[in-house]
């Protein structure tokens, strides 16, 4: 039945060809015309879809309860998070505050910006939410400090701070047996500094650090929160805003050079980024592939005219495939942009086949349009099967819930058509326009025979493809799939290095679970459920927000108001000393350090002076104006903030959740009521045992639980999901289509076996690589079946054409194989070269299993077919 199909479906494609032959100039006119339309479709229509939650299925129960909590607290997406690292608290609060500012002026292009440490509300109530002891011993602190503290508040200059020194030393050396205010930490402090300005080094003073005793080890940071207006038509919807952040940046000085640095991560910065290092990585495959078709074509068909027709074919089938994708889907998405690759690796195929049919015939002595329809009626059919199965493999995405696949399935997979179609109409016309000359039948055509040592020793070749094979199967357990999307995006980006930077603290990191419940008190209810979870290591709801122990607290932050309100109370504009005064305070700060210096005692104080005096000595011209400004710059700059700040929280007043201002509130409670619970883990969910033990825990008690965690871990279930639907689907139909075709049960087994083989062989590859499966490259398998299946239709085609055991090899059959499997090769291969790890492993795995393909399809294959011929 089928032989009587396919014999009618050749006698109409050689009279399609022969027709295409007498009309040639015609149907390159109109291919011409269709590729102007086309690409003139493309460029005023082309936009892409960057949103990455747009990859899955809506329908999906754990992306329904995403879209809920997103609707309810619509701040939280689409997000740049603006981190500012200090080298101290004062540089990073300070810089936050004035760059904070300075984003509020422009809403239109920022929108809303949260600064949580600036709010108004922690810095009058931030002493409430210290730990009591800690609070009492900063009251402590700032009672020894509060005469000192006055003099600055009045005179916050060099000559200030030198009075204030003075003072304190004098204290300090008292000979009554009073004990005066530790200095030393304030004198080593003020020696860093001068230090660093004498080696050129930036520096600044942190007056936070002397005034509560924190350590003076390693950056602070600040985050602040900004959520712009996105255009998801475009290929980077967040570049103005981030462009215009570093530009502030920039002009702020935010730097490096003075002491800070900015990093931008969020939601909108990763896709962003992301999708640069895709589009760079799509863009150097773009023109590598292009190259090592082009050269391979020169190589395989060894003439100019025909290379310079099957590349024309290949650009006007790309175009015409865009244009469809286009007018089909309205857009494309950060998976189906792959489509120009994997159709410019498979359409060249189809043009390889094809033309060096036609010019095995040509050579010889056949005329141009026997030659024609001799390659229709040769390789048109399996040509027409070849893309038959390439499309059953891209289309079986389509009855899968990963959309991001299913798109790039109906683009490839309809374009595996339009190359058939376009090789066997524009692909004849163009080559009778350019009439190839014939070449002497020689080493050329018969140049692939290398391969016959399948057929000379098939029984060896078998007997090393089953040893490979049974390696393969035990090498195959160490495979490993890799679920975390994170591993996907270049680690070397601005935006990924700040989240796993970010890692490092869990109150940051954003693998975090959150719930949404009916209203606070089930919120409160279940955060109670979730602390006794031996997984969990906090749970934050609204609550958290107002401070405990606040009668004992707000005691003594009043004590404290007692003592230092009047020294900090507002005495005018003070008049800044001039430069001889600066002076003659810092002559008098030497002497006595000097004084210090020189006593016999051996004390901390005596090392700390002797350090600040050996400093200041160290000076280059310390009379110059220039030089005493950089060093009141440096130590004095930071001071009003710190003493506005300290000001600021002696206001402290009772905090209800009433209280709390809307800033904070309609981040934990929803317009609606809806309620927020966020649960922090014990364990790194880097760890995928990790991140299973925390969703399973928390989804025990919270079903409804979404955020990063539940997203990695559905996210993962679904793409397994259809990879698993999808390559079912392949495999059968594939399977039913060899056996269609074929007719003979054992010849469809073998090239099925041959294919399984290629996969085993690969799927090891991957274990010994430490190549994981992941959400890009999980395609690898299911397009090895449809990709990898032209081969052996084409050779075992060919083999029952030509009858004899090893005529198929000298024949142009194999040569084609090797080199539509090469010029495949080259063009996945170049995806390797990506700089995003997703696309590349994508494109190493398929250039793995395009490898192991071509092993199977050129030795093993033979081989067994030779044996079943009796070769032995």
């Amino acid at each position: 039945m089928f032989k009587g199909f396919a014999d009618n479906y050749r006698h109409r494609l050689v009279r399609w060809v022969d027709g295409v032959r007498q009309r040639a100039l015609l149907v390159v006119a109109a291919s011409v015309l269709a590729t102007l339309a086309s690409f003139f479709y493309v460029t005023t229509h082309f936009s892409i879809n960057t949103d990455t939650s747009d990859m899955l299925s809506p329908e999906l129960e754990f992306r329904r309860h995403s879209r809920a909590l997103s609707e309810s607290f619509p701040q939280f997406s689409d997000n740049i998070l603006i981190v500012i690292d200090g080298e101290t608290p004062d540089l990073a609060d300070d810089a936050a505050l004035r760059f904070a500012e300075r984003l509020r002026r422009t809403p239109e292009l920022f929108g809303e910006v949260y600064d949580p440490a600036g709010d108004p509300f922690f810095r009058q109530n931030g002493l409430l939410y210290m730990d009591a002891d800690e609070l009492t011993a900063l009251a402590d602190r700032l009672a020894e400090a509060q005469p000192f503290l006055g003099v600055l508040w009045r005179d916050p200059s060099l000559v200030g701070l030198f009075r204030m020194l003075g003072l304190a030393l004098d204290e300090a050396v008292k000979d009554d047996g009073s004990k005066g205010i530790p200095i030393e930490r304030a004198l080593n402090a003020i020696a860093g500094e001068v230090e660093a300005m004498n080696q050129g080094r930036f520096g600044q003073l942190s007056w936070r650090r002397l005034m509560t005793g924190e350590a003076s080890v390693g950056p602070a940071r600040r985050y602040i929160q900004i959520q712009p207006t996105l255009d998801f038509g475009s290929l980077a919807p967040a570049k103005q805003a981030m462009d215009a952040v570093r530009a502030l940046a920039a002009d702020m000085n935010i730097d490096n050079a003075h002491g800070l640095r900015l990093r931008m991560t969020g939601s909108a910065a990763l896709a962003d980024e992301e999708l640069a290092s895709v589009e760079e990585g799509m863009g150097l495959a773009g023109v590598v592939s292009l190259v090592l078709v082009i050269g391979l074509l020169m190589v395989g068909l060894k003439s100019g005219p025909m290379v310079w027709a099957t590349l024309i074919t290949l650009i006007m089938g790309l175009i015409w495939t865009a244009a469809f994708a286009i007018a089909a889907l309205g857009q494309l998405n950060l998976i189906s942009v792959a489509f120009a690759v994997l159709f410019i690796g498979l359409s060249v195929d189809f043009g390889i086949h094809f033309a060096l049919r036609y010019k095995e015939d040509l050579d010889n002595f056949a005329s141009h349009g026997a030659a024609l329809r001799y390659a229709a009626a040769g390789v048109g059919g399996a040509l027409g099967l070849s893309a038959t199965a390439a499309t059953i493999a891209f289309y079986s995405f389509l009855f899968t819930n990963y959309l991001g696949l299913a798109e790039l399935g109906l683009i490839a997979g309809t374009g595996m058509f339009i190359a058939l179609f376009a090789n066997l109409t524009v692909l004849p016309a163009l080559l009778t326009m350019v009439h190839p000359a014939p070449t002497p039948i020689g080493k050329e055509v018969r140049s692939a025979a290398v391969f016959s040592i399948a057929v000379k020793w098939p029984r060896s070749v078998i007997g090393v493809a089953i040893i490979a094979a049974i390696a393969a199967g035990a090498l195959s357990s160490d495979v490993s799939f890799d679920f975390d999307p994170m591993n996907l995006r270049d680690p070397e980006s601005e935006s990924v290095a700040t989240v796993i930077d970010m890692m490092s603290d869990s109150r940051t990191s954003p693998y975090t679970i959150t719930v949404l419940t009916e209203d606070l008190p089930r919120a409160l209810a279940l955060a109670e459920r979730l602390r006794d979870l031996d997984t969990v290591e906090d749970v934050e709801t609204l609550n958290d927000y107002v401070p405990v122990g606040q009668t004992q607290k707000l005691e003594t932050i009043n004590e404290m108001a007692l003592f230092l309100s009047p020294s900090l109370m507002s005495v005018g504009q003070p008049q800044q000393p001039g430069h001889q005064q600066k002076l003659d305070s810092f002559g008098a700060m030497f002497a006595k350090l000097e004084k210090i210096a020189l006593t016999a005692a051996e004390n901390d104080l005596q090392k700390s002076a002797r350090r600040l005096l050996a400093a200041f000595m160290a000076i280059r011209d310390p009379s110059a104006e220039a030089t005493v400004t950089e060093l009141e710059h440096r130590l004095l700059d930071s001071l009003p903030g710190r003493l506005q700040m300290l000001k600021e929280s002696l206001n402290a007043a009772p905090v209800a959740m009433a209280d709390l201002p809307t800033s904070i509130s309609a981040r934990q409670v929803a317009d609606d009521g809806r309620a927020k619970v966020t649960v922090y883990p014990k364990e790194n969910l880097q760890q995928r045992q990790s991140l299973i033990r925390f969703v399973t825990d928390v989804r025990r008690v919270a079903p409804t639980a979404t955020g990063a965690p539940v997203i990695i871990f559905e996210a993962g279930r679904a793409v397994i999901d259809s990879f698993v639907r999808a390559a079912g689907i392949s495999v059968s139909c594939i399977l039913v289509l060899l056996l269609i075709v074929f007719e003979n049960l054992r010849r469809s087994i073998l090239v099925f076996a041959m294919l399984s083989l290629a996969a085993l062989w690969t799927v090891a590859a991957s274990a010994v690589l430490s190549l994981p499966f992941n959400f890009a490259n999980v395609i690898v398998l299911p397009l090895l079946f449809g990709l990898g299946v032209a081969g052996g239709i084409h050779f075992v085609m060919r083999d029952n054409a030509v009858h004899e055991h090893d005529g198929v090899m000298a024949t142009s059959t194999p040569r084609a194989i090797l080199f539509s499997a090469l010029t495949t090769i080259g063009s996945f291969g170049s995806i390797a070269l990506s700089g995003h790890p997703g696309t590349a492993s994508m494109g190493m795995l398929l250039t793995i299993a395009l490898v192991c393909t071509l092993v199977t399809t050129l030795l093993v294959l033979p081989a067994f077919l030779a044996i079943s011929k009796g070769n032995k």
